[in-house]
């Protein structure tokens, strides 16, 4: 059984984590100071040194475990070897577009606070590790669809579908719909975007030839 002062610990810092949460997602990350999460918190700023050596500690705390469930939801979808490689894109590009609607106002701090390159050699923190692993998944799928091994090409051709993923999502992240009924009315919607999408690399890649 916890003691009451093992109680109140966990109770403060879970209460820091979720102020650093809010804060993050209302200031924006690098907005937000130690001070500032403190007082929301309703702690002194050196209470949470006993429990975060830093900010991107808190980061890291909020991230890494909803990005290593997406992660693993990846890994999954893309070793179904009953899933053709268009269905696997498909799948990943719907689980991914769920995660983010149902994270809408912390996935832009999942992704990209404290964010470097994703072909920018080995990052320092396990947060962008993470998010390049992610990457690599998608990079993975769309080489198997288009049948091509030139890395430039993959490389463009999977930022060009990341960048169309994320238009979907800055346009739908604002709606106040339940993310059930939300999903319902635009995977039709969704699915169109990706098929033209895809169409038109096999179209860039015959006209390259």
């Amino acid at each position: 059984m916890k003691s009451k002062q093992a109680e109140r610990s966990e109770e403060t810092k879970k209460q820091i984590v979720e102020s650093a949460g809010r804060l993050f997602s209302t200031k924006g990350y690098d907005s937000v100071t130690i001070r500032a999460i403190a007082k929301d918190a309703g702690c002194s700023h050196t209470t949470i040194y006993l429990y975060f050596k830093d900010k991107e500690e808190l980061l890291h705390q909020l991230s890494m475990p909803p990005l290593q469930e997406l992660h693993q939801q990846f890994q999954y979808l893309s070793s179904v070897s009953a899933l053709s490689s268009e269905e696997k894109l498909k799948r990943i590009s719907l689980e991914y577009i769920h995660f983010c609607l149902q994270n809408r106002n912390m996935y832009d701090i999942f992704f990209n606070a404290k964010s470097t390159r994703v072909d920018g050699g080995d990052p320092e923190l396990e947060i962008n590790k993470m998010r390049i692993e992610i990457f690599e998944i998608m990079k993975k799928v769309i080489r198997e669809y288009l049948s091509i091994s030139n890395d430039n090409q993959i490389l463009a051709f999977s930022r060009i579908y990341y960048y169309n993923l994320n238009g979907i999502l800055s346009t739908y992240s604002y709606q106040h719909e339940p993310l059930n009924i939300l999903m319902e009315r635009l995977t039709p919607t969704f699915d169109l975007a990706l098929e033209i999408l895809l169409l038109g690399f096999k179209e860039k890649l015959k006209k390259g030839k």
